[in-house]
């Protein structure tokens, strides 16, 4: 990106980013993501459990879980696109005004006595829709203020940091804000949305450079160009099936977890609370020694652990009826998902040609999404019919054949770089 020197743009160089402290452009990036992160730990953790107090099926409640993801496979390509289009900061900015404005109507419903399973559904679905073009944005931002040598560790202290402020912050906060109002997590959630919309607003970095798009170059045109260039990388391609697959599994333990604490382990609010909050834990844990296990394994290695690992807390998840095994699977699975959100994160970073990104990042996020609404809706059909702790199992089995799936990408991840051109 390259733009026309500004004397309140931070410059972006190895010495203000490079060791991807909290200073400038990114510091402001990291703060925005942390205080999101904050509302969004609370709202996540109350969702579920206003959806299990306003109905007790499962099919019901992993309704709500499924409208969550639909929005990504209606939506997903064209969020990537707009983003390559647009200014990214712009456009993150203005996302986080809508949706703050969003959860703020929702906390007055739910205030009011007015939520219902259809409400909780919109909701899900209108954040959703708003997040795929948030989330490509992001991604397609992030290389502009740290440099590719940095992307690594930004990428690890992004995430820690939203992991510690939804551990350490957002979750034990909830009992408390649940005890003065059920409506208080969403009020919440919604200041930190547009907090973090005033962070972004006031982030100050060139502004992209884009080469002119030929005439009659259609915005179906670019979603396309993105999938093939997904799917022409090789790493890309393998990394991408892999984590699809991962998500069926992980749309049914998102789906499955609530009811499966609070009832089939009589955990309750406290011990859906534990789960949540060991799982965070886990995560932090991840971010801080993602870096070290790459250096150690290599990318592709390291996620083949994780995956290897994650594999083997489901199996305890749904065959253990004890309150601690659960804690601590959900604790070793937020450990292995850091490990591998951060390596796959900057691996799509570093290996997407310039101007692309965007697209590339909506294109994997599109297919590997897709699978989670249609795991959260069969957890829901699998609880109803053999029990509440049934889905993990297959889940488990999912994310043994993603361990297979990646396997080919194992001797490609250190090839290739983002100087080859788009199909």
């Amino acid at each position: 990106m390259a733009a026309v020197e500004d004397p309140t743009v931070v410059p972006v160089t190895s010495t203000t980013v490079g060791r991807t402290g909290v200073r400038g452009g990114f510091g402001r990036l990291w703060a925005a993501a942390v205080v999101s992160r904050f509302g969004d730990a609370l709202r996540g953790a109350a969702l579920p459990l206003l959806a299990a107090s306003l109905t007790s099926s499962p099919l019901l409640v992993s309704l709500v879980t499924a409208s969550g993801f639909l929005p990504w496979l209606l939506f997903g390509l064209l969020g990537g696109a707009l983003a390559d289009r647009v200014d990214q900061r712009r456009a993150m900015w203005t996302v986080d005004v809508l949706r703050g404005a969003l959860v703020a109507a929702f906390a007055a419903a739910v205030a009011l006595g007015h939520a219902t399973i259809g409400l909780l559904i919109a909701l899900a679905f209108l954040l959703t829709t708003l997040q795929t073009l948030f989330d490509n944005a992001a991604t397609a931002l992030l290389p502009a203020v740290v440099p590719p040598e940095g992307l690594g560790r930004a990428n690890a202290r992004l995430m820690t940091g939203q992991q510690i402020a939804g551990t350490f912050l957002g979750t034990p906060l909830l009992p408390v804000l649940l005890a003065v109002g059920a409506a208080m997590p969403f009020a919440a959630d919604a200041a930190t949305y547009l907090l973090a919309a005033a962070l972004v607003a006031t982030l100050r970095i060139p502004a992209p450079a884009r080469e002119p798009r030929p005439a009659g170059r259609t915005l179906r045109h670019e979603m396309a160009q993105g999938l093939r260039a997904l799917w022409h990388d090789a790493t890309l391609r393998a990394l991408c099936i892999s984590t699809t697959l991962c998500n069926v599994a992980v749309g049914a333990l998102i789906a499955s977890l609530p009811l499966l604490v609070t009832r089939w382990l009589h955990g309750g609010d406290g011990g859906y609370a534990a789960v949540i909050a060991a799982y965070g834990a886990g995560g932090v844990a991840g971010g801080l020694l993602a870096g070290r296990l790459v250096e150690r394994f290599g990318p592709v290695r390291s996620m083949l652990l994780g995956g290897a690992l994650q594999t083997a807390c489901l199996v305890a998840l749904g065959s253990v009826r004890e309150l601690p095994v659960a804690v601590a699977a959900l604790s070793l699975f937020g450990f292995a998902g850091m490990v591998w959100n951060v390596t796959q994160t900057t691996l799509m970073q570093r290996r997407a040609p310039a101007g692309m990104l965007g697209r590339i990042s909506a294109a994997f996020r599109t297919l590997a999404v897709a699978g989670a609404p249609f795991g959260a809706l069969a957890a829901g059909a699998v609880a109803t019919a053999w029990g509440l702790n049934a889905p993990m199992l297959p889940a488990a089995s999912l994310f043994a054949l993603a361990v297979l799936a990646l396997l080919p990408a194992v001797d490609r991840a250190g090839k290739g770089t983002t100087s080859h051109t788009a199909p």
